[in-house]
């Protein structure tokens, strides 16, 4: 069979995920295994969310809300934003993607540290960007390299904080700094995938500056501190005119209702995700 595909797509490399328990048990005969590779919550997900979550199946025949209604209506007033700055995506991933899709354009470049989330790399390389590197400084990512790779080329700078896999942190003031030498027109994406865990007074979250009136991204999950990885729940918090350009590219329906459902019942259980 001869397939006719662009070169950025041939030299892709498919995203490999951690194996699963029960793929592992089976290949090597093992009852208890515990899994660290994909920094799954072990506690699981809040009994309210499951609760929710078993309320919602007698409505699998219908498709979800499209717009999300509730779930985004309620994450913009735990954040203090507008409806308007919030998109939800199937995992912080299809935010990751869909901002690649909306942004990038053959010949562009996507500055990312590494090591850092592989899913930057492979949104740059769909859409025949190119990858920009910049070395970790130690185990922390060094926000001063990441500005001097910036050129005219770029397009999208995104950072993971905390960074993951390494665990460091950038403080505010570091971010601020960093952001005074960034042109206007680049976008920031800051993945805060890992943020509820963070201890630091220092830290700052990217929705901070949502008023600046420069486009920058804040990606947050269910996946890890809410435990609901298995169900695909991320959202991003950005400049309306940010959000107005994702929903044109962002798939119809791409959270689903019992998705929807969990993720709005987990944000109500303050004692479960305190845990």
């Amino acid at each position: 069979m001869k397939l006719v595909t662009p070169p950025y797509i041939q030299q892709l490399e498919a995203y490999i995920p951690g194996k699963p328990i029960e793929t592992l048990q089976r290949e090597l005969g093992l009852g208890d295994v515990v899994k660290l590779a994909s920094n799954e919550n072990p506690i699981g997900p809040s009994p309210r969310a499951m609760a929710a979550i078993k309320a919602a199946l007698g409505r699998l025949h219908r498709y979800p809300d499209g717009a999300a209604h509730d779930l985004t209506g309620k994450l913009a007033h735990q954040w203090g934003v507008g409806a308007g700055n919030v998109v939800l995506g199937n995992g912080s991933d299809d935010l990751i993607a869909m901002i690649a899709r909306a942004f990038l354009a053959p010949g562009d470049e996507v500055v990312v540290p590494q090591p850092s989330f592989l899913m930057y790399a492979l949104a740059a390389q769909w859409s025949g960007a190119h990858c920009v590197s910049v070395p970790l400084k130690g185990l922390a990512i060094d926000l001063n390299a990441v500005a001097d790779a910036v050129g005219p080329a770029s397009k999208i700078i995104f950072l993971c904080n905390p960074n993951n896999p390494t665990g460091t942190i950038f403080t505010k003031a570091d971010f601020e700094r960093f952001f005074e030498r960034v042109p206007e027109e680049v976008i920031v994406v800051l993945d805060e995938a890992y943020a509820e865990f963070v201890r630091s007074e220092n830290f700052g979250s990217g929705v901070d500056y949502i008023d600046l009136g420069r486009p920058i991204v804040t990606l947050r999950t269910f996946s890890t501190a809410y435990g609901l990885a298995g169900l695909r729940v991320g959202y991003g918090i950005m400049p309306a005119e940010v959000a107005q350009i994702l929903h044109r590219v962002r798939d119809p329906f791409n959270v689903s209702i019992p998705a929807q459902a969990g993720a709005l019942a987990a944000l109500d259980d303050h004692a479960h995700l305190l845990e």
